[in-house]
């Protein structure tokens, strides 16, 4: 979906909630609130609710407290401390949910933690006879009903609950109810089993650190090769451009053209949604289901270009189609871009199914078979800032499977990880283990454990086969049927010779397509291609080892090393040697104590400490009143490797500089190297040189920071940010202005060409020929 990254979709919200650069966000709240105190509550009388303890403690009805108290019930999590509504301990935890127990489901709903037009919608879409049965019930009693009903009595009454009561649902549940909870509610898309009891599906995700063509077909016949993928083929760009991103729309198309899939799987392309329409304008019949990141509040929307109206016109556009929208989310995308506005993380999530619920109450009226519509909730992709422990990745995924099942939402997971929290990639089969009796409709599917563009850990194809053997779970009927006309599953049910074996896929793929050639030439020829993607640093799995559900030996010890090297990238520091081969270099750094700090803290990464500040004074003052146009800055991030690595970084600046220099744009001679930078440390540069700059004068921001480690690029990306001087006056720099280039190495995007393609963006900026989502496919 998106750190979610920094930046501008999905990961660019993960790295602005869209695709890309895999730097780790900052955090705002982290820098603002850094000594919020936990909260504690003591003393709570015999019967009492969350409104009669507020009136005793205040007097009078508080809304602060109010959003305390609610939080304060969550099970702990670090991202609610920072919020400020995190509980001190669990006495206070236990009594929080005590008053909430206590507490009416009408005060609840007449009483909303945050009011915006997203909770207008939602307010306008909940369903006031079903409301009317339940207004009366505490949560106590909402929660009996919840696990001792039916599933035809829950939905009689499910409609009628606001998101943030349903929100306040896991509060008061332990895991164990959760799942039960999950084994109870199932909604399916219209006209499939996906999300149906007993059928857990994929959606194949075949990203490309370079969105290589062939790279997203062959991670697409790898995962048809262990009988995995059914509800959709899915890839995150590097690069949003409508001819990039229409290039891979077509590879994924041509396949499910090629096998006669049209009406049992569609294929999307996870960039801005407002790119995907222009891709679809441009480029008739090449989107299919479309996608877009959501957040909780009206303010975090606006991070990533969206807004109500938007998201329901889209949902109108899909009149009389079969495939509609794909929506991804994720606990504490709010707080770390600045906008949670005081609530708990779970309650926002909650507020993400009730917009889409709504959506979905759009596609109905316009799609004849019902809603297609769903979810993946991206539970672990931010990092230690939300939650650090393998216990609380199965907690957040358990509540979020119950809040969007509650919403009548077919919903699945991203059990994933990132590499600088502590969840190793055998702690992801442990999750995969707890999570799973709660039936979520699908999971991710990628060749290994780790994403080679996004740096993260998730579920591998053969962790499906895993899962399903362990809990016999099906794969969507239809699909299922596609495999064994693949021949990778007998009549029996039963895994033939082929699976595993992509080289078999692309036989009958050359096959569908009329090729008359002999088995031995195309499996040459796709060893050849097989070998090319590897190379591109995409790995393609192929056999298993002991079991069928693990992976090859030798592609299980190249998975490790990666994994291994990532942890130790994770851990390098900028060299003083190194540094000094920088020209003009002008070392800085942030309040950031050490690496560990650094990485556990990551508002401490945001701020420049105060010999920072004399330096960046200090060059300032050198410039007089002849103001350069633009700054570099090169910070470690969470990779110093990709900076360090020979022939990353100096490739990049000299190409960026002379062409600069080309088209006269006057750029300050220094380049400013961070130790412990985050990508708003950039932000706070620019505003401290640039807060006297002519108001109506460009000036701009280059930042270059080192990604998350995890692949064989050690790669990093550039944050563009180019705006007038009266903004950095102002001092109004943040993700929502800022633009992308990603996945930069000699191994990946060339960094003479990820230089022209700055320039390029730059241009557009400039011009103001595009919005963040980058409309143009021509320059």
């Amino acid at each position: 979906m998106q750190n979610e990254q920094e930046g501008i979709h999905r990961r660019t919200f993960l790295a602005m909630m869209g695709v890309g650069g895999t730097a780790l966000a900052g955090l705002t709240l982290a820098a603002k609130r850094a000594d919020a105190e936990a909260i504690k509550i003591q003393g709570m009388k015999k019967g009492e609710d969350v409104f009669a303890y507020i009136k005793r403690i205040k007097g009078k009805f508080d809304q602060t407290l109010y959003q305390q108290v609610i939080g304060a019930a969550n099970d702990f999590k670090e991202g609610d401390l920072t919020i400020g509504v995190g509980a001190k301990d669990e006495a206070t935890r236990k009594i929080a949910r005590e008053l909430l127990a206590n507490t009416k489901i009408k005060d609840l709903h007449e009483h909303p933690l945050f009011v915006d037009d997203l909770q207008k919608l939602i307010w306008k879409t909940t369903d006031q006879a079903q409301y009317g049965k339940v207004k009366d019930w505490t949560m106590g009693e909402l929660k009996e009903f919840l696990l001792t009903k039916s599933e035809s009595d829950i939905k009689g009454v499910m409609n009628g609950l606001t998101s943030d009561t349903i929100g306040c649902v896991p509060k008061l549940m332990t895991n164990d109810e959760l799942i039960a909870l999950g084994q109870k509610i199932f909604n399916p898309l219209p006209g499939t089993q996906i999300g149906s009891k007993g059928y857990m599906g994929a959606r194949i995700q075949p990203n490309s650190p370079t969105d290589h063509p062939d790279d997203v077909f062959w991670q697409t016949l790898n995962a048809f090769s262990y009988a995995t993928g059914d509800i959709v083929i899915g890839t995150n760009p590097v690069d949003s451009q409508v001819v990039s991103v229409a290039a891979v729309e077509e590879a994924l198309k041509d396949v499910v053209d090629t096998f006669k899939l049209n009406n049992i799987i569609p294929w999307c392309v996870l960039s801005h949604i407002d790119v995907q329409a222009e891709v679809a304008n441009q480029y008739p019949g090449s989107v299919e289901t479309m996608f877009q990141s959501l957040a909780g509040t009206d303010d975090c929307n606006k991070t990533f270009d969206v807004t109500i109206d938007k998201i329901l016109k889209y949902a109108k556009s899909k009149k009389g189609e079969k495939y509609g929208l794909y929506f991804e989310t994720g606990q504490g995308s709010e707080f770390t871009n600045g906008a949670e506005n005081g609530v708990d993380m779970m309650v926002l999530e909650s507020r993400k199914y009730g917009f889409s619920r709504s959506v979905a109450m759009e596609l109905v009226k316009v799609q004849p078979k019902g809603a297609w519509l769903h979810i993946n909730d991206v539970a672990g992709f931010i990092g230690p800032e939300v939650f650090k422990t393998r216990e609380q990745l199965v907690r957040c995924c358990l509540e979020d499977i119950a809040m969007g099942k509650l919403h009548g939402l077919t919903i699945g997971l991203d059990i994933c990880s990132t590499l600088h929290m502590s969840v190793t990639l055998d702690d992801l089969d442990w999750c995969q283990d707890q999570i799973m009796p709660a039936n979520p409709a699908y999971l991710i599917a990628l060749p290994t454990k780790n994403d080679p563009m996004l740096s993260y850990l998730s579920t591998a194809f053969q962790d499906h086969v895993r899962i399903r053997e362990k809990f016999g779970y099906k794969v969507n009927d239809e699909m299922w049927g596609f495999y064994k006309r693949l021949g990778i599953v007998d009549a029996n049910n039963k895994y033939t010779k082929h699976f595993g074996d992509p080289l078999w896929v692309y036989y009958q793929y050359c096959q569908a397509k009329g090729d008359k050639r002999s088995k031995d030439v195309i499996y040459a020829e796709g060893r050849k291609k097989i070998k090319e993607v590897e190379a591109r640093g995409v790995d393609i799995a192929t056999g298993h080892g002991k079991n069928i559900w693990d992976l090859n030996p030798q592609l299980e010890t190249k998975v490790k090393s990666l994994y291994e090297d990532a942890k130790i990238s994770l851990w390098a520091e900028l060299k003083p040697d190194f540094v000094k081969t920088i020209s003009n270099a002008v070392p800085v750094s942030t309040l950031s104590k050490d690496r560990n700090n650094y990485i556990s803290n990551p508002g401490t990464g945001e701020k420049l400490s105060p010999q920072t500040i004399a330096a960046l004074k200090a060059i300032k003052d050198s410039w007089g009143v002849n103001l350069p146009k633009g700054q570099i800055v090169i910070s470690d991030g969470l990779n110093a490797k990709a900076i360090m690595d020979k022939n990353h970084l100096a490739p990049y600046i000299d190409e960026l500089r002379k062409l600069l220099a080309e088209a006269n744009v006057p750029m300050s001679e220094e380049n400013i190297v961070v130790t412990s930078g985050r990508v708003r440390a950039g932000y706070r540069i620019g505003e401290l040189l640039f807060e006297k700059a002519d108001p109506n004068a460009f000036r701009g921001i280059l930042h270059i920071i080192g990604e998350r480690p995890g692949t064989m690029h050690h790669s990093y990306s550039v944050y563009i940010t180019v705006t007038k001087g009266k903004t950095w006056t102002e001092k109004k720099i943040d993700h929502d202005i800022t633009k992308l280039v990603c996945n930069i190495a000699d191994t990946a995007l060339d960094p003479r060409e990820a230089a022209r393609e700055t320039i390029t963006i730059i241009r557009e900026m400039v011009g103001k020929q595009v919005n963040n989502s980058r409309l143009l496919g021509k320059v």
